[in-house]
């Protein structure tokens, strides 16, 4: 229950509080006082939030970072509505998402019943969802089309892999590819999983056991145009000589781990192919209203693995490093 002072006032609320690096076993669920509202930032109560690998590594180890000041709440996006909008142009209860600018790390994430967060990354939300539905795409497919789009600046006769397809932004790039009429192939480490991937849109699935560069060969003889690069650093030598020349690859995800003390960028990119990354701390109100009339004008499938409550959270993060959620991991709040 949020605790109320005499004029029924809510002043408390409830959220995860990371003191330390610790086990998702260990995190811990507090009652700390709602924020203050000031100049430049929103008040959001939070009706849901997606659960990002990013998150896992700050509780992990990267909580041990200088840069991080503890106690921090985590989280890097929601889905929720404006309680207090300050002196921004929002209204009281209409709809937002937010996502990146420092939330979680720089300041207090939205792992809680209210988040204040900076205007500049609050967002109207243009869509019928529900909050579930909603809390699946801020950071997922914002990530996904900057990486297609803007870096990768797929066209519709492109030939697209995505390395790693079967993580929930694997799932986004698969469709917002096909949404365009891009011809697409999906790699996973599970054959079982192929019929999965081929469900969700993707053209082919192929089998990343160390013959992938064989099998793209047999398929597309010439090579390929374009790979989003979900692996890491520790893929991009591999991948990036499927690629025709003026190829394009992405380098966004690190599943596989962190940078590659030991990468070489001259001696890694074929010569006549272009590496490019998506950093996605800058999203605008017109990125995500594109992304939702995508979503509502192809029918694409928001894949949710699991919805869980704010005190489930150490569960959410165990099936988050357990790599068996078959998409977004979603926490509901409301």
């Amino acid at each position: 229950m949020l605790e109320r002072n005499l004029k029924g006032v809510v002043i408390n609320m409830k959220a995860v509080v990371l003191e330390k690096t610790c086990k998702a076993e260990e995190m811990i669920i507090k009652e700390v006082p709602i924020p203050e509202v000031k100049p430049g930032w929103v008040l959001v109560k939070v009706k849901a939030f997606g659960i990002n690998r990013a998150e896992v590594s700050l509780r992990m180890y990267e909580a041990d970072a200088p840069y991080i000041k503890l106690p921090r709440i985590p989280g890097i996006e929601c889905a929720g509505e404006i309680v207090e909008p300050s002196d921004s142009a929002f209204k009281i209860g209409q709809r937002v998402v937010a996502l990146m600018g420092g939330m979680g790390r720089s300041f207090d994430g939205s792992y809680a019943e209210y988040v204040l967060l900076p205007v500049s990354h609050v967002f109207e939300a243009n869509t019928e969802l529900n909050w579930t539905e909603m809390a699946a795409i801020p950071e997922t497919f914002f990530t996904a089309y900057g990486s297609l789009f803007e870096c990768l600046q797929i066209q519709s006769d492109d030939i697209v892999l995505i390395h790693a397809a079967t993580s929930a932004l694997g799932f986004a790039a698969i469709q917002l590819a096909k949404s365009i009429g891009c011809t697409v192939i999906g790699t996973t480490r599970k054959e079982e999983r192929f019929e999965f991937l081929e469900e969700i849109g993707a053209d082919f699935a192929m089998l990343d056991d160390g013959t992938l560069s064989k099998q793209v060969k047999n398929m597309f003889p010439d090579g390929i145009t374009k790979v989003l690069e979900l692996v890491g650093p520790s893929a991009i030598e591999h991948t990036s000589k499927l690629l025709r020349k003026h190829g394009i690859i992405c380098s966004t995800g690190q599943l596989g781990g962190g940078t590659a003390n030991d990468f070489d960028v001259i001696k890694a990119i074929p010569n006549g192919v272009y590496l490019s990354s998506f950093y996605s701390n800058y999203p605008t109100q017109e990125i995500m209203d594109e992304i939702y009339n995508l979503i509502k004008q192809h029918n694409l499938k928001l894949l949710i693995s699991k919805v869980f409550t704010l005190d489930e959270i150490s569960k959410a993060h165990i099936l988050m490093e357990q790599n068996k959620a078959n998409g977004k991991i979603v926490v509901l709040v409301k």
